[in-house]
């Protein structure tokens, strides 16, 4: 009996000491298999592996897919002009280099995420202390891309290769989200206004020359109106002497008519003497002077 205990017991120990001894690193991952106090290190690629059981050799599993961190909560970043900016970043690793990251943590890899996170708002506040505030909100992608260049030097050492660093919020701090806010509304309404005060300088202009425009048509139409003008009274005026020529009688008798014409309007009452040589026409119709009475003539 007592011997069956002892195989059963013996049996026990072996299998644990093959199941602690066997282990299987699937494609996600490597181990780092290092003996007691971390020293002596050696890397396992995915498959099957045997080593010492604990506490002789210890197998540590590391995550060599891209993986990404961001803050529970944003953190305060100051600009060149001194103004301060809420930002939550998300971060985009992988380990490149195992053993060096082994080394670094001293086995401890899950200080990893604390020293990134560390190391990540270093490199930013070095960029957003670069730029001014205006610049940071209109210009976040490159400010992004220098913190990345910046953690990916710093986070070398460790093993880790930076990919990307994404800025997924860039706010205003509440104490100070008024202040801004009122600003940039005061610059907009300020920019608005030189836009309307240059539109109605452009209006204005376009008016002044359009008004010098019809100026200079309207002149150069009554010109050549003048011209026409003169040019039709001395045709007529040729004419009126060609028909004088022809036939004297007529033509002042012509011009009689519209002598009268002229003078008498509908309505107008007009005292002159009759006598006078103005209406010679309406006393005779060829304008001849009027005769003297009989009793004043000369025997």
């Amino acid at each position: 009996m007592n011997k069956i205990i002892a195989f059963v017991v013996a049996f026990v120990v072996v299998v644990l000491l093959a199941s602690s001894s066997v282990f299987v690193v699937d494609p996600r991952h490597v181990a780092v298999v290092s003996s007691s106090g971390g020293s002596k290190a050696s890397l396992a690629e995915p498959g099957l592996h045997v080593k010492l059981p604990p506490p002789f050799q210890v197998a540590t599993f590391i995550d060599t897919r891209i993986q990404a961190f961001d803050a529970p909560d944003a953190d305060r970043y100051t600009t060149s002009d001194k103004s301060e900016l809420l930002v939550n970043p998300v971060v985009r690793y992988r380990v490149a280099d195992p053993l060096k990251l082994f080394g670094a943590t001293k086995g401890d890899t899950q200080t990893l995420a604390d020293r990134l996170a560390s190391l990540s708002r270093d490199a930013l506040a070095d960029a957003f202390s670069k730029v001014t505030l205006s610049d940071a909100l209109q210009q976040q992608e490159a400010i992004a891309n220098a913190a990345r260049d910046a953690l990916k030097t710093a986070a070398a050492p460790l093993g880790i290769d930076v990919i990307a660093i994404e800025l997924t919020r860039i706010d205003y701090p509440a104490e100070v989200a008024n202040v801004v806010y009122k600003r940039m509304s005061a610059a907009r309404e300020q920019a608005a206004a030189d836009e309307r005060a240059k539109g109605a300088a452009e209006a204005q202009q376009i008016k002044d020359d359009a008004e010098r425009k019809q100026q200079d048509v309207v002149a150069d139409a009554y010109s050549q109106a003048q011209a026409i003008k003169g040019e039709g009274d001395g045709k007529a005026a040729a004419i009126a002497a060609q028909a004088f020529g022809r036939d004297p009688d007529f033509y002042r008798f012509y011009q009689s008519m519209q002598a009268y014409r002229e003078s008498f309007k509908p309505g107008d009452v007009v005292v002159v003497d009759s006598s006078s040589d103005f209406f010679r026409f309406m006393r005779s119709p060829n304008g001849d002077a009027p005769q003297a009475p009989a009793a004043s003539r000369k025997h």
